[in-house]
């Protein structure tokens, strides 16, 4: 879990609106954070598939979230792509 000061300052880098806490590009940054803290629980515990399982459903919500995003706006999605170090 994301800790509240961390997770109120990736919302505050890219927040669309000033009270803006669920687009896609909030919803996209926060799970990218969430799934690289869980790639590092992976290095050492390695035999944990129940977290594994959870790790899988961040990456596909993330992924149709990206989806969406470069199909309404394609260059906000190439910028967030960057910004957050994504390939596609």
């Amino acid at each position: 879990m994301l800790e509240s000061t961390k997770k109120k300052e990736i919302i505050g880098n890219y927040k669309v609106h000033e009270k803006d806490t669920g687009s896609a590009f909030v919803q996209i940054a926060l799970l990218t954070e969430r799934i690289n803290e869980l790639s590092k629980h992976f290095e050492i515990h390695k035999k944990d598939h129940h977290s594994r399982q959870g790790l899988l459903k961040m990456v596909s919500t993330r992924r149709r979230l990206l989806s969406y995003l470069k199909k309404h706006d394609t260059k906000k999605y190439e910028e967030l792509l960057s910004k957050l170090g994504l390939r596609k």
